[in-house]
């Protein structure tokens, strides 16, 4: 199917779609009026009739639009005749490059660059060759009162390197499919802090900055290292000093951030690595791989402390674990 809509709580919505449903000589009219009028109220315009290619998935509730796109080279835009409504647009390019215009004013991003754009004003942008992009919609509402000038940011050159829209970037990243699955307080929790962290990239004024430094970016740091220890948990040496210089902030911040988000630094470490072991001793069944392996392989350095840990998880010993999965196998 061209767009499916998933289980999601109440009145939010989750598309994908893909040109590949189609036939090579509908695609661009299927993604003209499909993707482009009926869910975003823009206008498309392929640079080529050959080999168009686009996808799209879309996460859409009252308080927060979620875009990641890929298209071959074209223009789009919201020409009067479109405008709907007067919601605000927080875009980054991830490869190739972009320009866009509003408000009488040209910006030409890179990847990894962001501008804000409004949706209530005529403009659009251009993709010069293949492209992919990420692009958040805002209700004006909520962003315009934590930043000095909204009309002064628009069609504005976020740079990559800003610190707060690096984090933004990572926080939609690896927040995106939690965010689809969550209820109503979690997704509303995730569009706040989405947007403090739009307003700090952007340039937010002094109680709106200080709001997303209590609210917003322990939140989304709290993911990020999350993220890292997910990825890393298997090193023994990846203790709460490597965690803290990474993102440059104290030991005993990364400690606190862990306790307010309803465990310790520690407690999170040792079940991400108890949770790999397990995996493995049901993977690596048949290979007869000596568990005290498995244990330092994921992260323990003491074989007596991961049978006591994993004995406390599960209920079992791994070997239990592992013969279950040995039997399950013959």
């Amino acid at each position: 199917m061209a767009g499916i809509e998933e289980e999601i709580p109440d009145d939010a919505q989750a598309f994908h779609f893909s040109t590949d449903a189609f036939r090579e000589h509908e695609r661009i009219d299927a993604w003209r009026e499909v993707f482009g009028r009926a869910l975003l109220s823009i206008d498309i315009a392929p640079q080529s009739k050959d080999g168009f290619q686009a996808s799209a998935e879309i996460f859409h509730s009252p308080m927060l639009g979620l875009l990641r796109a890929s298209s071959s080279s074209v223009r789009q835009g919201n020409p009067r005749s479109l405008i709907t409504n007067d919601d605000l647009t927080f875009n980054w390019i991830l490869t190739s490059r972009l320009s866009a215009s509003k408000l009488g004013r040209n910006v030409d991003l890179s990847p990894g660059d962001g501008v804000l754009m409004s949706n209530g004003d005529v403009g659009g942008m251009a993709f010069p060759e293949e492209c992919r992009y990420v692009g958040l919609r805002l209700p004006k509402e909520v962003l315009a009162p934590l930043v000095p000038d909204i009309g002064v940011l628009i069609a504005r050159r976020v740079p990559a390197a800003t610190p707060a829209l690096r984090m933004l970037q990572r926080y939609v990243d690896i927040g995106q499919a939690d965010l689809i699955a969550a209820d109503p307080a979690l997704q509303t929790a995730f569009a706040n802090h989405v947007c403090d962290l739009v307003a700090l990239a952007l340039g937010a004024t002094p109680d709106a900055a200080e709001l997303a430094r209590t609210r917003s970016l322990p939140a989304a740091r709290l993911h990020a290292m999350k993220d890292d220890i997910r990825k890393h948990c298997h090193d023994a040496g990846f203790t709460v000093h490597v965690i803290a210089a990474r993102y440059g902030v104290s030991a005993r911040y990364v400690q606190r951030v862990f306790e307010e988000g309803g465990s310790t630094f520690t407690q999170y470490v040792t079940e991400q690595r108890i949770l790999a072991a397990y995996k493995a001793l049901r993977r690596l069944a048949a290979s007869q791989v000596p568990i005290s392996t498995i244990a330092f392989d994921c992260g323990f350095s003491d074989v007596s402390h991961f049978n006591r840990v994993f004995r406390r998880r599960f209920g079992c010993t791994p070997s239990d674990v592992r013969n279950a999965a040995q039997t399950k196998e013959e």
